[in-house]
């Protein structure tokens, strides 16, 4: 199946040297610590949360409409601490999704309107079905999906996880092209 080209504004998106599409409607907190490693896209109404820790973000990774990037935190007697978050290669983060995990791996897939509790590590991988909600601190093995309110095992992946991801991104990426002002 081939997927249908999305068009987008290309007023809208800011494009960098190493091709990460950003849309300008998009609201990235302390841009000097977010790293988005390339090929990347973050669409409108994303907020990335740089001002709180480092968020670094892998290659080919999709973080789609409205979703909140924020790092995990810790509660302490004398205040709070943030983390840093890394996100792997090939990740797809779904509409309206708020993550504050720890970690998330290479080929992973956040589905729509998930919430993704802080502290929380999704090994490479792994699948969390739309409208899941994951307890903080859990961790998502490899090879698995998620779902349900709380989130709870519910099904493995196949083998060829990296490869259908890998594929889905970098088909996704090519399939985002621009129409409008400035072609």
């Amino acid at each position: 199946m081939e997927l249908q080209d999305v068009f987008y504004n290309s007023s809208q998106y800011i494009e960098t040297a190493s091709g990460n599409k950003v849309s300008r409607q998009s609201v990235l907190c302390g841009s000097q610590n977010i790293i988005i490693n390339g090929k990347a896209i973050v669409m409108t109404g994303c907020v990335i949360r740089g001002d709180l820790a480092n968020v670094r973000i892998g290659r080919h990774c999709v973080i789609s409409e409205g979703a909140v990037i924020r790092p995990a935190f810790k509660k302490f007697a004398k205040g709070v601490a943030f983390f840093p978050l890394h996100i792997g290669d090939h990740v797809m983060i779904g509409e309206d999704s708020i993550v504050s995990a720890a970690q998330i791996g290479s080929f992973v897939h956040i589905g729509k309107n998930c919430v993704i509790g802080r502290r929380c590590v999704l090994r490479d991988c792994c699948a969390i079905a739309d409208n899941t909600v994951l307890h903080p601190e859990t961790v998502v093995p490899s090879f698995t999906v998620y779902s349900g309110s709380p989130g709870k095992l519910v099904g493995d992946l196949p083998d060829c996880t990296q490869d259908l991801m890998t594929d889905v991104t970098v088909n996704y990426y090519q399939h985002f092209k621009p129409h409008g002002k400035g072609k």
